[in-house]
C-alpha cells in the first residue's frame, strides 16, 4: 500500500494520499490546502486518481479539491447529507477569516455499505453522522480514516451546523467494536489504534 500522509493549511488538516504498488490507482482522502503537495506526491509516485473523497466538507477539508480535479481528472465524492455544507464552504472560510476559492460541485455520493476500490484494495464507506450529518469514514486492509469523527484521544466537535452530540456518540461506539489493532488515521493529530483509544480516550466513559 502506498499511504502518504500531508499536514496542510493553517488548521493543520490531515489530507491523505492511499494508492496500490502494484497498479498505480490511487484516491485522495480530504485534500483541505496546498494543493501542489499533494500534486507532486501523485506525479513523483506515478499515481492515477480516480477519486477525492471527503470525509466531511467543512471548508478545512474540501479547499484544495478543485485543484486536485483539475490536475488528475478524478471524480469528487461525498455524503449527500454533507451537500448544504459543502456548498458554504467559502462562506465558512470567510467566517474564520481564510479566503477561499470556488470549488466545483461534487461528481457523485457515497454512502453506508457503498466500496471504494483502490488496485487490489477496498475501502468500506461507514456513515459516521456526528460531527457533520454527512461524515463518513473509510475501513479497510487495517486501517480507518475517521476524518474529525474520532481523533487520538478525543472526538469532533458537534456545536457546528449539523452536529449532533447523539448521533456522535452512536458513531464513536460504531468505531470502537472494530478490531483493536485496527490503524486510526483521523483529521487532525497524530494516527493511533482501536485498542488505544478503547483504553485511553477521553470519551469512553462517556460513550461507551
Amino acid at each position: 500500500m502506498i499511504f502518504e500522509r500531508l499536514i496542510v493549511g493553517p488548521l493543520e488538516e490531515n489530507s491523505y494520499i492511499i494508492g496500490d504498488e502494484a497498479t498505480k490507482e490511487a484516491i485522495v482522502v480530504d485534500p483541505g490546502d496546498e494543493s501542489d503537495r499533494i500534486i507532486e506526491i501523485i506525479q513523483d509516485r506515478n499515481l492515477r486518481v480516480h477519486s477525492i473523497i471527503c470525509t466531511h466538507t467543512h471548508f478545512d477539508h474540501v479547499g484544495a479539491v478543485g485543484d486536485i480535479k483539475k490536475a488528475t481528472g478524478a471524480r469528487i465524492l461525498i455524503h449527500k447529507e454533507d451537500q448544504q455544507i459543502y456548498e458554504t464552504a467559502k462562506d465558512q472560510a470567510a467566517f474564520w477569516g481564510y479566503d477561499f476559492d470556488d470549488i466545483p460541485q461534487p461528481d457523485g455520493f457515497i454512502d453506508e455499505g457503498d466500496t471504494i476500490q483502490v488496485g487490489n484494495m477496498n475501502f468500506k464507506v461507514m456513515h459516521t453522522p456526528g460531527h457533520s450529518p454527512g461524515g463518513i469514514c473509510l475501513y479497510g486492509d487495517g486501517v480507518l480514516i475517521t476524518g474529525d469523527t474520532l481523533f487520538k484521544g478525543s472526538v469532533g466537535r458537534t456545536d457546528f451546523p449539523g452536529g449532533s452530540m447523539e448521533e456522535l456518540r452512536k458513531s464513536f461506539r460504531r468505531l470502537l467494536s472494530l478490531p483493536e489493532n485496527t490503524k486510526i488515521f483521523s483529521g487532525h493529530g497524530p494516527e493511533s489504534t482501536v485498542g488505544i483509544e478503547k483504553r485511553t480516550n477521553y470519551f469512553v466513559n462517556e460513550f461507551l
